[in-house]
């Protein structure tokens, strides 16, 4: 006997649904902060969506979105084949240290060499550095979670101790870097973007985000590597009687997230910082993509989408203080998004009791039905 579709069990079947469902109680949980506090809901939310909807504006978001889609990107590749890369944030800071160094040392190089060089340096590094925390995991047994998050503060201190080398170091009283060589910036041609209306910060960086996407999308859905990682990631077990090397798809699996997040390091020094400072604190990036890959539900085109929606809220937020607004509320925004996202299973939850009662209530009648079909 079919029973009839709940509300939950709609909610918990329809993905997008519950994303939406999510994004829009976040909102309103900003509402309430800011009515609390007194504050004019329509003029900050004005604000916020004012500020993104101009050329200019939007140009702001894509040039935000940049780093967090491909960071995204890493973390929602690394979720398909049931691998949690906490250490995109890790993996993020070697990809853009990578990058300023070969950027700096390669200063003589032509553009059409030296970005796509900068590029592969970033991509080797973030390798590097997940395939290191792999090789603990399919080695020794090592959990991966835990040692990601040490080798985040490895990177940190790596990072900072770069940052301080002569030939790196900035020749001025700056705690940072020297400049990357224009050859290796991805930024648009002054007079483009002054004739345009964008940012000034606007570079081509998105199309290599687009680009990547596709990519990622490719190998997951259309690969038989993707078949692999993904049956892995659902049954590792199963995946290993079938006679697919788990180990080595693991590893595969935390390299390519890892190059994905020291890609994502490249475009934002390339396109915007160029350069780094000496970090007092993690800058968030890699743990930004954790909430990509969750918004975007784990699917490439997904990510795309929610990176441009981070990018619209991390740029828009920065111009609430205009209105009095402080800029935390992103943050409890982002905060409940991400919240009521990771409490899904309470929707199957509420679904499978909904179910047993059912069954419970009408056992009696499901088992004659069971039996006059056995009897047919």
């Amino acid at each position: 006997m079919t029973r009839k579709k709940s509300f939950f069990d709609f909610i918990a079947e329809n993905r997008f649904i519950h994303i939406l469902f999510s994004i829009i109680l976040g909102f309103l949980v900003g509402a309430i902060f800011l009515a609390v506090m007194g504050l004019s809901i329509g003029a900050a939310y004005g604000r916020l969506l004012g500020s993104v909807t101009s050329l200019k504006g939007f140009s702001y978001v894509i040039v935000y979105a940049v780093p967090y889609v491909v960071a995204g990107l890493s973390v929602a590749f690394s979720f398909k084949t049931g691998v949690f890369n906490i250490g995109a944030e890790g993996q993020f800071v070697v990809g853009s240290m990578a990058a300023v160094c070969t950027g700096i040392l390669g200063a003589s190089l032509p553009k059409p060499l030296l970005i796509p060089l900068c590029f592969l340096a970033a991509m080797a590094a973030g390798a590097v550095w997940g395939i290191i925390v792999g090789v603990l995991k399919t080695k020794w047994g090592i959990n991966e979670v835990l040692s990601m998050i040490m080798f985040n503060w490895i990177a940190f201190y790596l990072s900072n101790f770069i940052a301080g080398i002569p030939a790196i170091k900035n020749e001025g009283t700056a705690e940072a870097t020297k400049n990357i060589s224009e050859n290796a910036s991805m930024l648009f041609s002054k007079d483009f973007i002054k004739s345009a209306g964008l940012a000034p910060t606007a570079n081509w960086g998105f199309i290599v985000a687009i680009i990547v996407t596709l990519i990622a999308w490719f190998i997951i859905e259309k690969t038989t590597l993707g078949f692999e990682l993904k049956a892995v990631g659902s049954n590792r077990f199963a995946a290993e009687y079938g006679g697919i090397n788990v180990n080595r798809s693991i590893l595969t699996a935390l390299a390519i997230s890892g190059a994905l997040a020291g890609l994502a390091g490249a475009l934002q020094v390339m396109g915007m910082g160029k350069r780094i400072s000496i970090f007092t604190s993690q800058e968030g990036f890699g743990f930004a993509g954790i909430v990509v890959a969750l918004i975007g539900c784990s699917n490439p085109f997904g990510v795309l989408i929610a990176g441009l929606f981070y990018g619209a809220l991390m740029y828009g937020g920065s111009k609430l203080n205009l209105e009095g607004v402080p800029t935390q509320l992103i943050s409890v925004i982002v905060g409940t998004v991400v919240f009521f996202i990771a409490i899904s299973v309470i929707f199957n939850k509420f679904s499978g009791i909904h179910f047993g009662r059912e069954r419970g209530a009408n056992g009696g009648a499901l088992k004659a039905a069971d039996k006059k079909e056995e009897k047919k």
